[in-house]
């Protein structure tokens, strides 16, 4: 076989593609997959370079993703991950359209939305296989002559050989066969009268093969879908998913939470007894993490939540999970300053769920504190750092007693509550509250006002006035308490 790139010709028999395998689409996606999952397209999607695509009429989201396709050379079934890219024949440039208005009827399948005609152009020219390193070819888009995707295969999620061999495990690969591997970060939304270009090269191989631009027009559809199948639909969700980000799509999106000095300084000022109040007010009758005590009962603690969840004790399950940097141990590890560490322990006291050890990393890292609804080890140790700790009790044994370090940094329950990471949480001697974010600025304010209140009624009744009329404060009482302010 030549080492000279030569055209893309023919129409594979399947086409299947990876949902995500860059870091830099990981990263705007705000998820990194654990193993490779995949969506097929039909051979028919597949057309060449120079053919227009349509946008079905009525569509808004017409939406593409520069790609390196590999062409499978032989047939294969059953290999290893080293062996993978010894299937493959050669790579080319490929865009992975889709419409995001017809998401919603796929049901995960991509059928519709991204299986129509011509929404797989492929080509101009492969790369053979054997003249490039699968792991330095690069993949680059333009829309309108304007540079929106750049990126290399140097740190992909799953190699390609990988990729083969995973999908040959169970589906049998033909010779023609494509897989598209993925598009970096920039994919967008495109409409009628733009172009969009998808080159794919190897820049440090010998002659830094390309396979040229593979060229494709957007043009408007002539005639509207049929009400006998699902028609275009789109919210604001899909918007922020085809233009890559909300801030892309135009939507407004409120600004981050942030526990500022300022508001910390502010929640502080008040009790938690307030604060549950408040919250009440507002519908939320469960916020408080319940049967803790607390380590430092003269202490304030106020942080954003993260979270770490164990599971009960089981053999085969702690060999697979429990030792080397387990949960656990990357829970501490990856607390930032001001996170307090919420634990899910299942109200399980026959054990510990941290020591001297882990409470002194914490600390190190700059933590408010660490709540867990199950034991402490080392609680004389832990008590004389200093560190916010709210706890259900001492316990001498390790955490394999009875716990699974499983998972962190997702929602957990902790003492009857629900706590999300991001939550504030705020702990004194009256016990431990979490607040969600959206929350805290109006509960605050309101629980800041109550306790001024509070404190002219308390002068009152040490004045000697009954509570009568007093507690709540009724119109006569309401309007003393407003000269009472201007004092």
């Amino acid at each position: 076989m030549t080492d000279e790139p030569y055209p893309f010709i023919g129409r594979p028999g399947k086409v299947i593609a990876v949902h995500i395998n860059y870091p830099s689409r990981a990263a705007q996606r705000g998820r990194t997959p654990e193993q490779p999952s995949y969506f097929l397209k039909p051979g028919s999607s597949v057309s060449s370079t120079g053919t227009a695509i349509v946008r079905p009429k009525g569509s808004e989201l017409l939406a593409f993703e520069g790609e390196i396709a590999l062409i499978i050379g032989r047939r294969v079934r059953g290999i290893r991950p080293e062996d993978g890219w010894a299937a493959v024949s050669g790579v080319t440039a490929a865009n992975d359209f889709g419409v995001y208005d017809l998401r919603y009827a796929d049901k995960g399948s991509n059928l519709r939305s991204k299986g129509g005609d011509g929404f797989t152009p492929l080509g101009p020219n492969v790369l053979p296989a054997e003249s490039v390193d699968p792991a330095a070819l690069r993949v680059r888009t333009w829309v309108n002559g304007e540079l929106v995707q750049n990126d290399t295969t140097a740190d992909l999620l799953f190699p390609f050989g990988r990729l083969v061999a995973d999908l040959a495990q169970l589906i049998t690969l033909e010779r023609g066969d494509v897989i598209l591997t993925g598009t970096p970060a920039g994919a967008s939304v495109v409409s009628p009268g733009d172009t969009v270009e998808v080159e794919v090269d190897a820049p440090t191989a010998p002659g830094a093969p390309t396979s040229g631009r593979l060229v494709t027009p957007v043009i408007e559809g002539r005639f509207e879908l049929g009400d006998f199948g699902a028609r275009p639909q789109v919210d604001d969700h899909q918007r922020a998913e085809a233009w890559g980000s909300a801030e892309a799509a135009g939507l407004a999106t409120p600004p981050a939470f942030e526990l500022t000095e300022e508001l910390t300084g502010r929640i502080n000022s008040v009790g938690t007894a307030t604060l549950s109040a408040q919250l009440r007010k507002r519908g939320f009758n469960a916020m408080s993490i319940d049967g803790l005590r607390p380590m430092h009962a003269d202490k304030r603690m106020v942080g954003r939540a993260r979270t770490l969840r164990f599971i009960p004790a089981r053999e085969d399950l702690f060999t697979s999970h429990g030792g080397g940097y387990n949960a656990q141990k990357r829970a501490f590890d990856g607390l930032n300053p001001g996170d307090v560490l919420v634990i899910e322990a299942r109200g399980e006291t026959g054990t510990g769920t941290v020591g001297d050890i882990l409470a002194l990393r914490a600390q190190v890292r700059g933590a408010a504190g660490i709540v867990t609804d199950g034991g402490v080890r080392d609680s004389a140790a832990v008590a004389a750092l200093g560190l916010p700790t709210y706890h259900a009790g001492a316990h001498p044994a390790v955490l394999g007693r009875c716990h699974v370090p499983w998972d962190v940094d997702l929602t957990i329950t902790c003492g009857g509550a629900a706590v999300q990471p991001g939550d504030v949480v705020i702990g004194d001697a009256d016990g431990v509250l979490v607040i969600p974010p959206h929350l805290v600025e109006s509960v605050v304010t309101d629980a800041i006002e109550q306790e001024r209140e509070e404190t002219f009624i308390a002068e009152r009744v040490a004045a000697g006035d009954g509570v009568d009329g007093l507690y709540p404060m009724n119109a006569e009482w309401k309007a003393r308490y407003s000269v009472w302010l201007l004092r």
